[in-house]
């Protein structure tokens, strides 16, 4: 073996050597490799010969102590989990090591022992104290907004709206649990097949479904909780959907705080149950293959049966609904996996079959309008294969800086693919400070975790639920109201973020938005070259940059589906760098009453100072403008969030870039020069002069034929 080893090592050096122009500075990773393989070898050596010295009973129960540890879900990465079982190990051999000795006769061995018991008695209490403990909290935040304050607020969209709000439930009336899907249900409803859409719900888990609910995949209950207003129809129609939680953890009423508001102010909400769908313990038997298969998908399907069904109630005579509900102007709402089953559910409501089993027909054709989800879950179902494109609908993502089962901001690839081919839609995006995952549902809470691993959550920099749900109130009330109550003044408040600012809140927000009247003149994903823009005959040029180039997008977990323009500048002596995009006289036809958008994300880690810079906008006479960044705000830095109550247990990134959009308003350049021409602009620059340096991805660089304005009312 010894002269295998050295073979390998030889010929890796000859090759080295033999180059035409050896770098003989190769021959020290030979060595370095045979010094770590010697020095691994070493380390086994004296494990197995330890071993013999060493109780097999205690061998066998670490062994079994960190097995536990690895089985049971917690949250934690794998350094975590094995620090973490390494500790137990320790504490546990501590304590249970002093027992025996402490009742010696041999003063030194019950000195020993002793010692040993009140180590591991401090050890095991501190550790108590530490799990008990919510955690360090995070460095508090910088207010970076600035920028201009609203002249013309509108009224509070999360203020309770004018009508009294009546509710009841739909359901199986068979239910075995719930009283109000069993014997009080006030409407009853037939089951479904999804056979065809999901499998999984066999062998023990199966067995262990089937005896708690009463059913299995081929009776499906269509289940829901309605929020309804007291006043005539037609009313749009809003679904609302959890995600993955503990199945015997019902999740269907923790949205009641948004069905409450959203039916006063004029919508039928229905909070709709499927539970039977989420994780059970009972789940574990099969492991590694955890849980159903395909049930992501049955999650979408599952909510084009419950729209079914309500088309099937707004025209039967009689029927307590009939005639109440405007179906083309349908909501859905979805948290979590729920999130991204919205998505999937909007792209197959189009669709005449099942993507993947051509045998499931899909009688879809909803007027599904608005979709919004809280902390999705990216990808988990593709119909064929293919992650949503959303087209021609309005889209709405909300995200916490603190969710520990979504760590990175997923709805925001999902934003990048809502596509709009004409028509009046718009899409935003809205990434809060100290905002988690779980307490979006009221019935969630401040445990992002499951079972044990909450106790290493760092509860502590979490704002209050409250303030949360109070967010989401906000903004999806405002959404609403602009995409299904025909108020598109409450557009603006996605246009603006100041306009929200005195109902929500104090911390950090972080702001996208696009609409389908935005040209853009810089759309890096089109290419790979760094000059070139949208309009024939424009280019962009950068001067004075340590770095100009075009790449893609890295996030805290994968890619964003986008690319950007990435510019890094340092201080210089000489002209402050600057970015500049041209096209011919004429080529794009602006409207003064417009705005000049993008979007800007810190691309550095922990930024000394929020980035400001100079925007400057030229018209075909030569005539030009400039207002600060910080006119609208200057550029959040990247939120950091401290997780877990140790960053020893985690070496996952803290932070990651996030895009904010900026609207300019042509009005306001014209303001600063009153010779400008908004109508006839050519040409337009970044110029990098208010921050000594930074680095900053820049995308999505165009003008929005108008604004909206906002009213109060």
């Amino acid at each position: 073996m010894l002269v295998a080893v050295a073979s390998v090592l030889s010929v890796t050096a000859y090759l080295i050597v033999a180059a035409p122009e050896p770098n003989p500075a190769g021959l020290i990773t030979i060595a370095a490799m045979a010094g770590v393989a010697g020095a691994v070898a070493a380390a086994l050596t004296l494990a197995v010969r330890a071993a013999g010295r060493i109780s097999w009973t205690w061998i066998w129960a670490s062994l079994t102590l960190v097995g536990v540890f690895l089985l049971m879900p917690h949250g934690l990465g794998g350094y975590g989990i094995l620090l973490t079982a390494g500790v137990a190990v320790t504490v546990s051999s501590l304590i249970g090591g002093a027992i025996p000795l402490v009742g010696r006769s041999e003063p030194g061995v019950r000195r020993t022992g002793g010692l040993m018991l009140l180590l591991g008695g401090a050890l095991l209490a501190a550790i108590v104290t530490w799990l008990l403990w919510e955690g360090p909290g995070d460095v508090a935040a910088r207010d970076e907004a600035g920028g201009r304050r609203p002249t013309a607020p509108l009224a509070d969209p999360a203020t309770r709206g004018p009508h009294r709000v009546l509710t009841l439930t739909y359901g199986s009336g068979t239910d075995r649990h719930r009283p109000e899907f069993g014997s009080r249900v006030g409407l009853r409803t037939s089951s479904v097949d999804a056979s065809r859409v999901m499998s999984g719900w066999d062998g023990v888990p199966g067995w262990a479904r089937t005896r708690y609910w009463g059913f299995d995949a081929t009776r499906l209950p269509l289940q829901g909780r309605v929020f309804y207003p007291d006043a005539p129809g037609p009313r749009p129609l809003v679904l609302i959907v959890h995600g993955n939680h503990l199945a015997e953890h019902y999740s269907d009423d923790g949205y009641a705080y948004l069905a409450e508001l959203l039916a006063s102010r004029g919508s039928i909400v229905v909070s709709v149950d499927q539970n039977f769908l989420n994780f059970s313990f009972a789940d574990l038997v099969r492991l590694p293959e955890i849980g159903l298969r395909d049930e992501d998908r049955a999650r979408a399907w599952l909510l084009l049966q419950h729209l079914r069904l309500w088309r099937e109630w707004n025209a039967r005579d009689g029927h307590p609904f009939a005639g109440r509900v405007d179906l083309d102007r349908v909501a859905l709402i979805g948290h979590s996996l729920g999130g991204d089953a919205v998505a999937a559910a909007t792209v197959l409501n189009r669709l005449a079959v099942l993507p993947g089993d051509g045998r499931v027909a899909l009688d879809g054709g909803f007027g599904i309008r608005s979709v919004v989800a809280f902390a999705p879950v990216a990808g988990s179902y593709n119909p064929g294969g293919t992650p949503p494109v959303l087209e021609d609908v309005n889209y709405l993502v909300l995200h916490g800086s603190h969710d520990v089962p979504v760590p990175y901001y997923g709805g925001a690839r999902q934003y990048e693919r809502v596509r709009f081919t004409g028509g009046d839609w718009f899409k935003a995006g809205v990434y809060v400070r100290g905002a988690n995952h779980g307490q979006f549902n009221s019935r969630w809470g401040r445990w992002d975790g499951i079972g044990p691993g909450n106790f290493f959550l760092n509860v502590r920099a979490l704002m209050p639920s409250a303030d949360q749900q109070r967010i989401a109130q906000v903004y999806v009330s405002a959404f609403l109201e602009a995409t299904l109550a025909g108020l598109t003044r409450y557009r603006a408040v996605f246009q603006d973020p100041a306009l929200a600012a005195p109902w929500l809140p104090a911390t950090t927000y972080v702001t996208q938005y696009q609409d389908s009247t935005t040209r853009l003149v810089i759309a890096s994903e089109r290419d790979v070259d760094p000059t070139t823009i949208t309009v024939p005959g424009g280019r962009a040029v950068g001067e004075g940059f340590s770095e100009w180039r075009e790449g893609p997008v890295r996030m805290k977990s994968g890619w964003l589906p986008t690319r950007a323009v990435f510019l890094g500048w340092g201080p210089s002596a000489g002209v402050a760098p600057r970015y500049q995009v041209e096209w011919p006289a004429g080529a794009l036809p602006l409207a003064a009453d417009g705005s000049f958008t993008f979007r800007l994300a810190d691309a550095v880690v922990g930024a000394d100072e929020a980035v400001d810079l100079t925007v400057e906008v030229e018209d075909a006479a030569g005539r030009a403008a400039r207002l600060p960044l910080s006119h609208v705000r200057r550029l959040p830095r990247q939120v950091p969030a401290r997780l877990l109550k140790s960053s020893v247990l985690s070496r996952a990134p803290r932070s990651e870039p996030v895009f904010q959009t900026f609207d300019f308003p042509l009005a306001d350049f014209a303001a600063a020069n009153p010779a400008l021409d908004p109508a006839r602009l050519r040409r337009v620059r970044f110029v990098f002069d208010r921050t000594p340096r930074g680095r900053v991805m820049l995308d999505d660089v165009g003008f929005r034929l108008a604004r909206i304005a906002a009213t109060r009312g």
